[in-house]
């Protein structure tokens, strides 16, 4: 008998599996033999995706994050932290010859030495800019649409936490280069942390581990911008990942959507599809917008020195509301207690900012005692439809605007001409005034919006079509809405105010009478939603 094998018949259109794809499929059974990973890629794979373009909010943060991670790994094989002194002797002509740092000379060096380094440091910036823009305005979706109620409160906290630390990453990295713009930056923290009465004088020399500016900021800050504050960052968006694909996504009110089937495209193989794509349009825009669009030219402002302080330095525009707060205090706030000196003109901006970031982060539970609410909500209301939050929203939207703007106080009195003691005062009333009336604004909108929605919804919209009757009069032909449209208008619950209770003693505590008086104040004006029993009248 031969032993040779047959070759296969001519013609054949058996395929053959080659070698790579032979070791491929070993590995993998390798792999899920030992893991059991297929079992989670099964159920990774039937997670059900929302098609709304506003989720894709959270996708461009996420592909940002992922642009930072690449372009600042780039970055570390060149960039060296030292505060050591050197003479520059490079190819920037204007700058030849004059003392600065080891890591101001090493950042010129890859703005202008290294192929593609500029490119680089650009990518890396307008990254973090947009890293910190799609979290912030993801969480404005999250809010407005009440997509943050039960059981994603814990996101809410995941997602306040993933914007604090875009904000830490972002400054501690501007802060890198020591440059002039850096260097004042610096020296506004340190005066903050310095105005802490008792601790602030230790908190400064853990931070710069001497006298401002000290020889350590630099290196600590380098350490906490490549390593702590990044490996943080990560774990909370896997964090943030489980609690997604555990809790589910929220979606828009639809004929036949509920709280328990969500309606879009599974994970395999649609939307791994459309989010590589997306992935690598982000990447796009990001680059094209670094190539011919400068920012942060350090070799404008030269190395750190604490003389020249000079009008026009801004900050990144997400840490300008906590530099606004402290030129609308007045400065001279000063008093002697217990030896010590306190400065309000610092703490009092300290104390409100902390209280304003707090109520942010702990919204979700001040909402749901103050309406009594602990249903599971999966479907995302419009905002008209919560009106009392929607205002909410819009005064903080404007209080932070207007903090954003004091950091630009004396660039809006050179450039426009006006004086800075008039520009502080308008931006101080701003601070109060502004929030005050976006709230009333924006609650009397809603309900008006509100009441738009009812009348369309019994009556249909007007179609321009203008008919004479028999008797004479002339009338606007209104058209009906379809199922569809018609779902989006009345498919809203109604809150009813806490009544107040006596409790199992027979006694009403402040407690209560507080807590009723917060969910009348929250549910005081509201436009009943549509019936069933109104739907059928209008039709018959």
């Amino acid at each position: 008998m031969s032993t040779t094998a047959a070759a296969p018949a001519t013609g054949s259109t058996e395929a053959v599996p080659s070698r790579g794809m032979r070791f491929t499929g070993w590995a993998a059974n390798y792999v899920d033999e030992r893991t059991s990973a297929s079992t989670a890629v099964k159920a990774l794979g039937r997670k059900i995706f929302p098609d709304h373009w506003s989720f894709m909010l959270g996708e461009v943060a996420l592909y940002s994050f992922i642009v930072i991670l690449l372009s600042g790994t780039f970055l570390t094989f060149f960039f060296d932290p030292s505060m050591t002194e050197v003479e520059y002797e490079g190819s920037y002509l204007p700058l030849n010859g004059i003392p600065m740092s080891v890591a101001y000379a090493t950042s010129l060096d890859i703005s202008f030495e290294i192929r593609g380094g500029l490119l680089m440091r650009q990518v890396h910036h307008w990254a973090a800019l947009l890293f910190v823009a799609s979290i912030g305005l993801h969480m404005l979706r999250v809010f407005f649409t009440g997509a943050f109620r039960k059981p994603r409160e814990l996101n809410w906290i995941v997602g306040f936490l993933l914007f604090v630390m875009a904000m830490a990453l972002g400054f501690t990295g501007y802060s890198l280069p020591d440059d002039l713009l850096s260097g004042n930056g610096l020296r506004i923290i340190d005066g903050m942390i310095k105005a802490v009465p008792v601790a602030g004088g230790w908190i400064s020399y853990l931070l710069f581990g001497n006298e401002f500016p000290g020889t350590d900021i630099i290196p600590r800050l380098y350490v906490l911008h490549i390593m702590l504050l990044p490996a943080i960052t990560i774990a909370l968006i896997g964090i943030h990942m489980v609690l997604l694909v555990v809790n589910k996504h929220t979606q828009f009110a639809a004929p036949g959507r509920t709280n328990d089937n969500v309606v879009g495209a599974p994970v395999m193989p649609v939307f791994a599809a459309k989010a590589g794509g997306f992935f690598f349009i982000v990447f796009g825009v990001i680059v094209l917008i670094a190539s011919f669009f400068t920012i942060n030219p350090i070799w404008n402002y030269g190395p750190y020195d604490p003389s020249p302080v000079s009008a026009g330095t801004q900050p990144d525009w997400y840490i300008g509301f906590a530099d606004g707060a402290l030129r609308l205090i007045p400065s001279n706030l000063e008093s002697v207690i217990f030896g010590y000196t306190w400065s309000w003109g610092v703490l009092i901006p300290l104390v409100g900012l902390v209280l304003f970031l707090a109520v942010v982060a702990l919204y979700p539970f001040l909402e749901a005692w103050v309406s009594g609410d602990k249903r599971e909500h999966h479907i995302a209301e419009r905002p008209r439809n919560a009106p009392a939050r929607t205002a909410i929203g819009a005064a903080g939207v404007v209080f932070y605007a207007v903090l954003w703007a004091a950091a630009s106080s004396d660039l809006i009195a050179t450039h426009f001409r006006l004086s800075i003691e008039g520009v502080i005062l308008a931006l101080q009333t701003l601070a109060i005034a502004g929030p005050i009336i976006a709230y009333l604004v924006t609650k009397r909108v809603c309900l008006a919006l509100q009441r738009k929605d009812r009348e369309i919804a019994l009556h249909g919209f007007e179609s321009g079509r203008i008919v004479r009757l028999p008797g004479g009069e002339y009338i606007e032909v209104h058209e009906q809405l379809d199922d569809y449209e018609r779902w989006k208008l009345v498919s809203y619950e109604e809150y009813q105010p806490l009544m107040v209770r006596p409790d199992d003693r027979g006694r009403i505590t402040v407690r209560q009478r507080v807590r009723a008086g917060l969910s009348r104040w929250f549910f005081e004006d509201r436009i009943a939603p549509v019936t069933v029993r109104e739907l059928e009248q209008q039709k018959h």
